[in-house]
């Protein structure tokens, strides 16, 4: 599968910019790089609690981390990992589930976050998987419209509840 090793971009005509980035799956000597880039997407946690997750994520068979380079340093990254549970608005499983993207702010609106997307895509779909899936909070508006302007449509809105015993 070419996410093994970085590959030709397969942007739109209205991505030029995007095209002249490097796409790849993230390796384990990738974990700390990718766990900068999510420290800024996640930032209640720290970068060596990231770190210590990716490696443990990249070890394994069931997830990809998709790394966007410029000039071969890290300037994005999209999570997406496999989902056998339900998933909301879903019809079975396994689903590609988008865990998380991040552009770097002086790279977004080029089209690299829709690149990254669809690798994961690209990803999900040589596991099997015939739907993907995603979330993200209410107040979050522009998650929301990349996910509407991307092609996710909304299956649901829910509040979730906690209570101590």
């Amino acid at each position: 599968f070419p996410l093994a090793g970085s590959f030709p971009c397969c942007t739109s005509d209205g991505d030029k910019e995007a095209e002249r980035m490097d796409y790849r799956a993230a390796t384990q000597n990738d974990a700390q790089a990718v766990a900068g880039l999510a420290q800024k997407l996640w930032p209640g946690h720290s970068i060596s609690e990231l770190k210590e997750e990716f490696a443990f994520l990249l070890a394994g068979q069931e997830v990809v981390l998709v790394l966007a380079l410029d000039g071969g340093s890290p300037i994005g990254f999209a999570q997406c990992q496999l989902r056998h549970d339900y998933v909301e608005g879903t019809s079975g499983g396994p689903v590609a589930y988008l865990e998380g993207i991040f552009v770097e702010r002086a790279y977004r609106g080029l089209g690299v976050a829709r690149e990254l997307l669809r690798r994961c895509e690209a990803w999900g779909r040589a596991q099997g998987c015939r739907e993907m899936a995603s979330d993200c909070t209410l107040d979050n508006t522009a998650s929301e419209q990349f996910h509407r302007h991307t092609g996710f449509e909304e299956a649901n809105r829910l509040i979730c509840f906690v209570k101590p015993l």
